[in-house]
């Protein structure tokens, strides 16, 4: 089992995995983990159909009630990839990345723990003038999705970081949230808050509650926030000076929101000093990334005839459209030099002319993109069967209103639904295992109307099942740790969020966040960057267009509950940082 393998099976990481086109091995790498992470997810229902995601099926359908001819139906799933091949652009332009990104309800109701998606993303891996070392994984990932361990889900995404240590030996997901807990913490502190108007929970980043097909803008751009230092923890080796700050563009919030420390890339090498300068902390981006949707896991039931014919039935799988029926899926993808912003400010913290923080466009290019690829397979209930695909090349097609834009163009047949916020079009939800002109097995869709009546898999419910309610998310309380001493200014307050939770936050000066207390700072560099992010509090507000707007489509609303005002006197200088995040009382 691989590392990315044994990680999801161990641990519950908040990661958007993604899969790069190059090299072959890595392709390989992931895609087998991927696997491997569906089938474990796949295998506890085959003995039973009662785990929190599996579909929950009439005991006249399977069990010891089934007459021996009917068959049976058994918990199952799909996934995979869909992919927009783009442009490569020279590899000089690697220092950040901007997209926009649809965002909608990919399931129609959500369907419980075990479902875990992506929407549309990319990642930023390192670049290397050579060949990238052996055995050392690390990059950010993330983006829009829903995640097994999300603990106040509903049918809207959320956003992570998904910031990955070495080799998945942390994980860093936002403020507070990451892998480990706090006695052993492996990414809790690796990501600090810069927005002082921007709430960010610690489950993730909500957006409005409903948004259907509206682009989420993102991207990360290195930020000179720290001098880079030749030593790390006392040890020979450095930590360099890349903070990979994460911007936003919707229409209530745009502006950075917070950054990767350093230290949380660099600190794996006093361990490993042969990874040191090989990390993102030091290293550029790469400009020429895969952008993809992955899908790990969206529950189906399959029925397994007496005569070896089978039927696949899946929750209900919807894509936004526009009013002439299409789906604009990612617009924008650009990538940019350090002449876009890096340069201007650290020449604005030397001393130099204020900066806006708005991109140069002329140190930007953005990826033209092609039609796309791959799509989506059948988990089998048992492990090791083969993962067989489902067809869908009749009922879409790879749609570009233009080369910066990417969607798909649906068959009229396919159900439209109208919400307030936008329409969808659903994706067949029935399918019959086929074999086609090769000889080669594929689930091919078919109407509710040609399943045989011993298949029942019309009364097999993907509703979100019934469940405790989720545990809170804390932080320390010791009086002396971290997060009491300094510890913060004002508070506590509480934003009440549209996924039911109420957040519980508080003030703390920006340097004397619990993040930065542990970003391997002395008290003098801490001060520095407290003096730099107090320029940037006073200069770059939260209603300017840092990088390029959309010219197709609208933007999305964070849930509003997240847009927070300093208290009088901490309008510079300050951040609001959760500490808490629990169920509110009505929704348990």
């Amino acid at each position: 089992m691989n590392k990315r393998s044994q990680y999801l099976n161990q641990t519950t990481p908040r990661i958007q995995p993604c899969m790069s086109l190059t090299p072959p091995t890595r392709r390989a790498f992931l895609r087998q983990s991927v696997l491997a992470a569906a089938a474990a997810a796949v295998a506890p229902a085959f003995a039973s159909i009662k785990a929190d995601s599996s579909p929950r099926v009439p005991a006249s359908a399977a069990g010891r009630n089934a007459a021996p001819q009917a068959g049976r139906i058994l918990s199952a799933g799909i996934g995979g990839y869909r992919f927009v091949p783009h442009s490569r652009e020279p590899e000089s332009f690697n220092a950040g990345f901007s997209l926009y990104s649809a965002a909608w309800p990919l399931i129609a109701k959500y369907p419980g723990h075990r479902f875990q998606s992506g929407l549309f993303g990319t990642w930023l891996s390192r670049q290397y003038d050579g060949a990238p070392p052996a055995h050392l994984y690390s990059d950010i990932e993330g983006g829009l999705g829903w995640w097994t361990d999300t603990r106040f889900p509903t049918e809207t995404p959320k956003f992570i970081m998904g910031g990955v240590g070495p080799n998945f030996s942390e994980i860093a997901n936002g403020p507070a949230h990451g892998a480990g807990d706090w006695d052993h913490p492996r990414g809790l502190y690796g990501v600090a808050q810069l927005s002082p108007w921007l709430l960010f929970p610690i489950d993730g980043l909500n957006l409005r509650q409903g948004t259907c097909g509206q682009l989420f803008g993102y991207g990360y751009f290195a930020l000179p926030l720290t001098p880079a230092k030749a030593t790390t923890d006392g040890a020979n080796v450095p930590t360099g000076d890349h903070s990979w700050t994460l911007f936003l563009s919707t229409k209530n919030f745009k502006g950075p929101v917070a950054f990767f420390t350093p230290y949380f890339w660099s600190h794996a090498t006093v361990n490993k000093p042969q990874w040191a300068g090989k990390l993102l902390d030091s290293r550029p981006g790469q400009p020429n990334k895969p952008i993809q949707m992955e899908t790990a896991f969206v529950p189906a039931a399959v029925f397994q005839g007496t005569k070896g014919e089978s039927y696949l039935r899946t929750a209900s799988v919807l894509f936004p459209i526009d009013a002439d029926g299409n789906s604009v899926l990612v617009h924008r993808s650009t990538v940019y030099n350090k002449s876009a912003l890096w340069n201007d400010v650290q020449k604005w913290f030397d001393g130099g002319p204020e900066v806006s923080g708005s991109i140069h466009p002329q140190s930007a290019v953005v990826q033209k993109v092609h039609d796309g690829g791959a799509g989506w397979h059948y988990w089998p209930p048992n492990r090791g069967a083969q993962q067989v695909p489902l067809i869908l090349n009749a009922l879409t097609t790879p749609f570009s209103p233009d080369p910066l834009t990417f969607g798909y163009r649906w068959n009229y047949e396919l159900t439209r639904i109208t919400t307030a916020d936008g329409s969808l079009v659903k994706l067949p939800d029935y399918f019959h295992l086929t074999t086609n002109a090769k000889h080669k097995p594929e689930w091919t869709p078919v109407s509710r109307n040609d399943l045989p009546a011993l298949a029942n898999l019309a009364s097999v419910n993907f509703d979100h099942p019934s469940q405790p309610a989720p545990r809170a998310y804390t932080t320390p309380d010791d009086p002396n740790s971290c997060w009491k001493k300094p510890g913060p200014v004002a508070g506590p307050f509480k934003a009440q969020l549209g996924d039911g939770s109420v957040v519980t936050y508080y003030w703390y000066r920006f340097a004397d966040q619990p993040a930065l207390l542990n970003a391997g700072l002395t008290d003098d560099e801490r001060a520095q960057l407290q003096t730099r992010v107090e320029k940037i509090h006073r200069s770059w507000p939260k209603d300017r267009n840092y990088f390029a707007p959309p010219t197709i489509g609208t933007l999305c609303d964070l849930d509003p509950a997240l847009l927070v005002t300093p208290p009088k006197g901490m309008e510079v200088g300050y951040v609001p940082i959760a500490t808490r995040q629990e169920r509110t009382s009505q929704h348990r």
